[in-house]
């Protein structure tokens, strides 16, 4: 564990000795924002609309779990699709360029700590990303009680999302050493996971439901709608390991190639 840390406090330094990590979560924080403050936006109209109606029709239902949370969280998603392959590209391209894995193939390491120093890292660069959107559950508890277990479900549903991302973009960062091919590869990888499941929508013979299921995208439907289903976290665990066993194999192919 000790290795690990000390893997994870170098990678550290090197998001946040450079641009990267600053301008990644500038952009987030800025997107999101966007969508969150356009989102209460549209809710406090549709408020005062309903509260208008109400007095011919009746109580109308408007949660801000649904007309807030739920399409703010749908919006991250897309917006880490994109991050992701940024976070993940330099992990191992950098250093096959700069010769430095022949180094670290030398020290006193197993691939395994190397491939979780560097997966941790990114991870906690998008655990503080994902941190420094929580005044947006302040902001709404200013004017109405805010929906807690869908919060905390829909921020665990996408921390596990965005750790698969990183996962799959990872793994393409140890097949190239060039950090765009790498980027490229990750963004396409992870959007043909993320629309596989349009095609086979409606069908249901065992390969379309096979398609679905393997879609990132469906697993994310029920936490963003406040609800961590145990399927879902299955899912995503498993992609994460499959993706970081794949990773570990690769780095021995080079192990061996070198």
């Amino acid at each position: 564990m000790r290795t690990i840390y000390t893997l994870v406090k170098r990678e550290l330094r090197a998001y946040f000795h450079s641009p990267i990590a600053y301008a990644i979560i500038f952009m987030f924080l800025l997107i999101s924002g966007y969508f969150f403050f356009a989102g209460m936006n549209t809710y406090s109209l549709a408020s005062f609309e309903i509260s208008k109606m109400a007095q011919r029709m009746g109580p109308q239902e408007l949660t801000i779990a649904g007309f807030v949370i739920a399409p703010l969280l749908g919006n991250m998603s897309v917006v880490m699709l994109l991050m992701a392959p940024l976070l993940t590209m330099r992990l191992f391209s950098e250093e096959k360029k700069t010769g430095s894995i022949e180094l670290l193939f030398t020290w006193p390491v197993t691939d395994f700590q190397m491939a979780m120093g560097k997966y941790l890292a990114s991870l906690m660069v998008v655990a503080i990303m994902l941190a420094l959107t929580l005044p947006y559950a302040g902001f709404i508890w200013l004017h109405t009680t805010p929906p807690w277990s869908s919060i905390l479900a829909g921020y665990l549903g996408l921390l596990l999302l965005a750790a698969s991302f990183l996962s799959l973009g990872i793994f393409c960062s140890t097949l190239t050493e060039n950090q765009i091919i790498s980027a490229v590869l990750t963004f396409g990888a992870l959007l043909i996971f993320w629309i596989m499941g349009w095609t086979s929508a409606g069908n249901t013979d065992w390969f379309s439901q096979l398609i679905i299921y393997l879609s990132i995208l469906e697993h994310f439907q029920n936490p963003s709608k406040g609800v961590l289903d145990t399927r879902d976290v299955v899912y995503y665990i498993s992609f994460i390991g499959f993706f970081l066993f794949l990773t570990l194999r690769s780095l021995e192919a080079d192990k061996i190639g070198g």
